[in-house]
């Protein structure tokens, strides 16, 4: 059930978005075993002359970049799994930009079941109650 938030350089591109929200899902799935049908994804576009990485913009730079921004449950992962992901991620976005910028991040958010959560009830709350229920 992760939020994904992705902010790529660019004008809007209905066809890009879904792209990259089809890429990153099956990545999510695949790397972090993250179920695709619960997994959400924003994607926004920032005109890269106002995206600058070692103080001149992207559009100097003549390159693109990312910034993705996901959050999922803490001890879900293995660091191995992490890094793994985070590769497939940046492979994924060069080949959806082209040319992106070694400047290009993604960070993972590894939060507290507790504090964490859809539909009202927190990842803490359906691991609970899925313990609970008769085998």
């Amino acid at each position: 059930m992760p939020i994904i938030n992705i902010s790529v350089t660019g004008r809007p591109n209905p066809a890009l978005s879904a792209s990259i929200a089809g890429e990153v899902t099956k990545i999510t799935a695949k790397q972090l075993r993250k179920d695709p049908t619960i997994t959400a994804v924003a994607v926004s576009y920032i005109d890269p002359q106002h995206w600058f990485a070692g103080g001149k913009s992207l559009a100097e730079h003549g390159t693109n970049t990312f910034w993705l921004d996901i959050k999922v449950v803490d001890g879900t992962n293995t660091k191995l799994e992490l890094e793994a992901y985070l590769r497939a991620i940046f492979d994924a976005f060069g080949r959806l930009l082209g040319g992106v910028h070694e400047e290009s991040y993604a960070f993972v958010h590894e939060v507290p079941a507790a504090a964490y959560g859809y539909g009202g009830k927190t990842q803490e709350f359906r691991f609970i109650s899925g313990r609970l229920k008769p085998a």
